[in-house]
């Protein structure tokens, strides 16, 4: 399955703190069935988050993309067509990067993997079974 991660749970992959994650999503983190992506907006949002102090991660954002990668979790870049995507099902936030990772997963055929119970909902996210 191909899966994005949601900002909430590159968190504690950019802590080193997988222990934090519940037990279903550290297994299919793990899983070699699942092809793992974090988009470039979730980059962004940790970038913007440790410049004004409200986020401490062991990983410095400019160092979090070859991390990620080393990781087998591939970037995803933002493309005009993300952006300019009309959800079908709107999720319950005005979140723009909430939106933008379901638009993400929309154009591209992927599910959200999240721990944002607004966003769990949602149809496009990833459930454990």
């Amino acid at each position: 399955m191909r899966l994005l991660l949601d900002t909430n749970i590159l968190i504690p992959i950019a802590r080193q703190r997988l222990e934090e994650l519940d037990r279903n999503i550290a297994a299919v983190l793990m899983s070699s069935d699942n092809t793992l992506y974090a988009s470039v907006a979730s980059i962004w949002e940790i970038a913007i988050k440790t410049r004004i102090g409200k986020l401490d991660t062991r990983i410095a954002p400019a160092d979090l993309p070859e991390y990620l990668d080393n990781e087998n979790i591939q970037v995803f870049a933002i493309e005009a067509q993300h952006v300019l995507k009309e959800l079908v099902d709107l999720p319950s936030t005005n979140d723009p990067f909430d939106r933008l990772l379901l638009a993400q997963c929309e154009v591209e055929g992927l599910r959200l993997v999240t721990r944002d119970r607004a966003l769990a909902k949602h149809p496009l996210a990833w459930r454990a079974r």
